[in-house]
């Protein structure tokens, strides 16, 4: 594991400084060449291109569960040649006429949804929905693992860093909090006193089960094969943990039950097992939520489910919590900083893929990825 760096954000960077009049006009940036393919590479600092953009020097990112789904070929949309991420903050570089919530110098979140909060979708805040934004960046256009990003619509894109906050913590926000809790604990519909099973101990479960104790379930039970994640669920708050490896999951839990499932089942892996195995969980008026990105097709089984009064959600994160969220921080309710466990520099960014990619191994959560 790298040890984190203790660096000045603002400082100059070597090696990026162009010789012509002293402007940055390189950086390096992890880019996706296809399957199973992550290079650091050189590539232009990015330009405004719309006036509604802005230049963001980032300063720390992160790696995805999405982006492995992305070098699994996946998600077709992000092509080869793409920068990949989609999570980050940093300082403003310059921003479009059109901008004026933003100027540089601002230390900024990026959220990994694009919002125009115009169009139809936006007004009904379904951002991920925007017809001009949604998710693209790390997707369809150049995303956060980079020393520079462009973000489109800024005004509704970024959001201000109180002063003196932990930046590093604050990159959870970005995506993986907002997900858990708007994916998992909103559509899950988690109440005081109702019972919650978590599918996958990763970094996606973990933060889903961070946010489920806002509203006090009286248990939350996690899942997953690997014994290491399962002891982080414990010290995050879990009341129990399963390990499914021996394929009675379900068994377990109605034991742990009474036979009756739980409230909530939320799926946070994105393979048909799990969420088939959401599907013997839930309780009856229950609900499914769905938080994984899944590349193949899943049974479902109504022969089964048609009497239950079962309630299954879909969503993709709109972010509409990050300011929630960046207050419960501010208030020390949550620490996002427990979701970290390794610590990079960009130049090390094909060591940090490898650590993420193989985290039964390496017992990694979340990495941090300094620029």
């Amino acid at each position: 594991m790298t040890t984190a760096l203790k660096s000045n954000p603002n400082a100059p960077r070597p090696g990026t400084t162009a010789a012509h009049g002293g402007k940055v006009s390189q950086m390096k940036a992890m880019i996706y060449l296809g399957p199973g393919q992550i290079k650091l590479q050189d590539r232009p600092k990015p330009d405004i291109t719309s006036p509604g953009d802005a230049i963001v020097r980032v300063t720390q990112t992160t790696i995805c569960g999405t982006d492995l789904h992305i070098l699994k070929g996946d998600v077709p949309t992000a092509a080869p040649g793409r920068i990949l991420g989609h999570e980050g903050v940093g300082v403003v570089d310059s921003v479009g006429a059109g901008v004026t919530a933003f100027k540089p110098g601002d230390h900024v979140l990026i959220s990994c949804v694009s919002a125009c909060g115009t169009c139809e979708f936006c007004r009904k805040q379904m951002y991920s929905h925007c017809t001009t934004g949604g998710w693209i960046l790390g997707n369809t256009i150049d995303g956060c693992q980079a020393e520079y990003v462009r973000t489109p619509h800024a005004d509704m894109s970024l959001y201000h860093i109180p002063e003196g906050s932990n930046e590093e913590a604050l990159v959870m926000l970005s995506d993986i909090l907002p997900t858990g809790f708007e994916c998992g604990v909103l559509n899950g519909k988690v109440q005081p006193g109702c019972s919650v099973a978590i599918v996958g101990s990763g970094p996606i479960g973990l933060a889903a089960l961070l946010a489920a104790q806002f509203y006090s379930p009286a248990s939350i039970i996690m899942i997953d094969l690997d014994d290491n994640r399962l002891a982080f669920a414990r010290k995050f708050g879990a009341t129990d943990t399963i390990n499914s490896t021996d394929g009675k999951a379900a068994e377990t839990l109605m034991k742990l039950t009474g036979g009756a499932g739980v409230d909530t089942a939320i799926e946070a892996v994105g393979v048909p097992a799990t969420f088939e195995l959401c599907e013997k969980l839930a309780a009856a008026g229950g609900t499914i939520a769905n938080i994984g990105v899944h590349g193949k097709p899943v049974s479902l089984h109504l022969e089964t489910l048609w009497d239950r009064n079962i309630a299954i959600t879909t969503r993709l994160v709109d972010t509409v919590t990050i300011p929630r969220l960046l207050k419960t921080v501010a208030g020390k309710k949550i620490d996002p900083a427990l979701l970290i466990t390794h610590r990079f520099t960009l130049a090390e960014g094909e060591k940090a893929y490898e650590t993420f990619g193989n985290a039964a191994k390496t017992m990694a959560l979340k990495v941090i990825i300094t620029t």
